[in-house]
């Protein structure tokens, strides 16, 4: 079963458990999705703001595209723990050749969990800016998980490239941390 289709129970209950997956980038993919639905919640219920229903589109467009990314995250390492413990009859570069290429793919969803989660946390800010004032501590939470997430997503890129830190998905990767991070304290500091 996809690990969207369980119930909340079941998400945590499969995190705790015993095994290697899902784990940290599944984490940040779900955090990332609940502070995006989040937003979407404030927008709505921002109703004397007149560009709320296409902020709480583009927050459902935000959780839309990070919830997926727990399944994937799971699944691409997954493969690449599994490409390291078998060793397919290969040897020496093509053996590395083909274990860089799995962590490779393997760092692609928590990139993709960065970006989206930078996304997120700039919309906190618009949000936070602009939404309904009773519910700015609510959009600061969302620019505050968003920027974890970001931050989580960052460090498993840089672990799954980790023969590569210079790769530029791994400078990419910080950097989106970096700017949810700074979105945040902007969400954080819009009403003050």
């Amino acid at each position: 079963m996809a690990l969207l289709d369980r119930s909340l129970r079941e998400f945590l209950d499969e995190v705790a458990a015993r095994g290697r997956t899902p784990g940290g980038g599944s984490a940040a993919a779900l955090v990332t999705a609940l502070a995006a639905a989040l937003l979407a919640k404030i927008a709505r219920t921002s109703t004397a703001w007149p560009e709320s229903r296409g902020i709480a589109a583009q927050a459902e467009a935000l959780c839309d595209r990070a919830a997926p990314l727990a399944q994937a995250d799971a699944e691409e390492y997954e493969a690449a723990l599994q490409a390291r413990e078998d060793d397919g009859g290969e040897a020496g570069e093509r053996r590395d050749f083909a274990l860089g290429r799995a962590y490779a793919r393997a760092a692609e969803p928590p990139l993709q969990i960065a970006r989206a989660a930078a996304d997120v946390a700039e919309l906190a800010v618009v949000v936070a800016r602009n939404g309904d004032p009773a519910f700015h501590a609510d959009a600061v939470t969302a620019a505050l998980l968003a920027a974890a997430a970001a931050s989580a997503a960052a460090e498993l890129v840089g672990v799954n490239l980790t023969a590569s830190a210079r790769d530029e998905r791994v400078r990419e990767a910080e950097r989106l941390a970096e700017n949810a991070a700074r979105a945040a304290e902007e969400a954080r500091a819009a009403r003050e």
